[in-house]
């Protein structure tokens, strides 16, 4: 294995034993979760209850629902098992007070939660992290497993479950194998970036074992709706605004958004597009939430730091080049004047890391 991180054989023995002695398991992640949150979630429940005979034990929480390019990993039963706050607040809410261990995945805060955050903060529940992202919030949880240096929590997952005492001298459990293979896929862009030598080893052994990467590409890239698409070429058509300074800046209003009947993750990669313009450094996809809020996406090319972008001016983070925050203008702003702040605040960035 290239470069794998140090995994301790004794926390992961603690997470096990854990496991195994729980009586009612969460399983955790952000909030508007993606590729990557689902693919980890759902490796995790199928890892614990078919190791480690915790069927029947194991819930999976979500605060909004999966986006629907995700959604063919579920089974029927996983689908209609799965609790989503933003559809059942009350059965959610219960279920995750009931939960004596909680695991949390692809989230370095226990804010990202969404609306249960602070019912998670104040639960007695032992809490266990498997994340990459960077400041992971250590404090929050009894046990951390952390590192940025990997693609995505479904690598760092599938180290981490290949060292449970239980898993020596056998491979993943079958069901664990597309899940895990759908995380790195999408969280990596299709392997256009943070993929490393590790990488590369960890999805060969995927698939060997048997993930279908085939299947996963065609359910991934190719069963969006034509709405995605129209949109996509009206943004891009009419949408992008391009800086000298290498800023690319895409905006998403509510209105456009109910006139092509958009749904929550149907905008997925739209931030990755700019890229290929060869002048761009740093893409930027904002979409309204509420009035007045914005949702950021941030991507950019080698050398320039989208996470220190979202820190500086977007109250937010991530990784060095996909990071996400928001953005709240002056009241009474409209879209040419969110553009314009968006384009002033990232060319001033690029200025300052020019000199």
């Amino acid at each position: 294995m290239h470069n794998a991180p140090y995994i301790n054989p004794a926390d992961a023995a603690s997470f096990e034993a854990c496991a195994r002695l729980a009586s009612k398991i969460g399983i955790v992640t952000h909030t508007r979760p993606d590729g990557d949150a689902i693919g980890s979630a759902l490796a995790m429940k199928r890892f614990l209850e078919t190791r480690l005979g915790a069927a029947g034990k194991c819930s999976l929480l979500l605060d909004t629902e999966a986006p629907g390019q995700v959604l063919f990993l579920f089974s029927p039963e996983e689908a209609g098992e799965t609790l989503v706050y933003a559809r059942d607040p009350e059965r959610t809410a219960a279920c995750a007070a009931a939960c004596d261990l909680l695991v949390f995945l692809d989230l370095n805060t226990l804010s990202r939660t969404g609306a249960l955050a602070s019912q998670y903060q104040g639960s007695g529940a032992r809490k266990i992290l498997v994340d990459h992202h960077l400041g992971p919030e250590r404090a929050s949880f009894d046990l951390v497993f952390s590192d940025t240096g990997v693609s995505s929590t479904c690598e760092l997952l599938y180290l981490l479950l290949s060292r449970f005492p239980c898993s020596a001298g056998k491979d993943l459990p079958q069901e664990c194998l597309d899940p895990l293979l759908t995380g790195i896929t999408t969280d990596t862009n299709n392997f256009a970036n943070s993929v490393s030598g590790m990488t590369l080893s960890v999805v060969s052994e995927l698939l060997d074992a048997g993930a279908r990467r085939e299947q996963i590409l065609e359910e991934i890239f190719n069963r969006y709706p034509e709405r995605r698409i129209r949109l996509m070429g009206r943004l891009l058509d009419q949408g992008l605004t391009l800086t000298e300074k290498g800023a690319a800046v895409m905006v998403l209003d509510r209105e456009t958004a109910a006139e092509f009947g958009i749904l929550d993750g149907e905008t997925e990669g739209f931030v990755n597009i700019p890229l290929a313009i060869d002048r761009v450094k740093m893409s930027l996809f904002l979409r309204q939430e509420a009035e007045g809020k914005y949702r950021v996406s941030i991507r950019s090319k080698k050398g320039w730091s989208a996470n220190r972008l979202a820190v500086r001016y977007f109250a937010g983070g991530g990784h060095e080049q996909a990071s996400g925050g928001q953005l709240i203008p002056e009241p009474g702003s409209g879209v040419e004047d969110v553009i314009a702040l968006a384009c002033r605040y990232t060319d001033a960035f690029i200025s300052h890391e020019e000199n």
